[in-house]
């Protein structure tokens, strides 16, 4: 995802093990002045976080944005209730698909798009042990046969 003006800051990789993707989305998030400091630093963690619409609004929970170090009194609460950037009618479709069962709204990473922070945001369907298993298989034998070719070409 490395395009121009583009740069990652943060990836849940736990995302895609976890679960299938099925539609990406991206999205502006609203931070206050130390947390872009912190962010810039790298001091943002996207593990365990989700998303929500509450009000015909979309909201991220759970990400933890480390407190600035010289940003004393202006230091937001690391773990608080973020809102995101997206047309309405967007939010409204969204709505419509989560009601489904076994679909959610995960963060799958963060990155600066110009001076702005985006986060891209997954609609995804939780994976069952033996995908996970049958994901694993896979990466393994592609592990292998990339392995064999490269000895062959040598």
């Amino acid at each position: 995802m490395q395009q121009e003006g583009l740069k990652t800051i943060a990836v849940n990789r736990k995302a895609r093990h976890e679960y299938f993707v099925l539609e990406s989305f991206e999205t502006g998030i609203v931070l206050v002045g130390t947390e872009v400091k912190s962010i810039r630093q790298g001091g943002v963690n996207l593990k365990d976080s989700w998303c929500s619409i509450d009000g015909g609004e979309l909201w991220i929970k759970g990400m933890h944005i480390s407190p600035y170090e010289k940003g004393n009194i202006f230091n937001a609460d690391p773990l608080r209730v973020r809102k995101l950037l997206m047309h309405h009618r967007e939010i409204d479709r969204l709505l419509g698909t989560l009601k489904q069962d076994g679909l959610t709204l995960i963060p799958l990473s963060l990155y600066f798009k110009g001076s702005r922070v985006k986060v891209q945001l997954g609609l995804c369907k939780g994976k069952k042990l033996h995908d996970k298993r049958d994901a694993a298989a896979a990466r393994d034998a592609k592990r292998e046969i990339d392995r064999a070719l490269k000895t062959r070409n040598q």
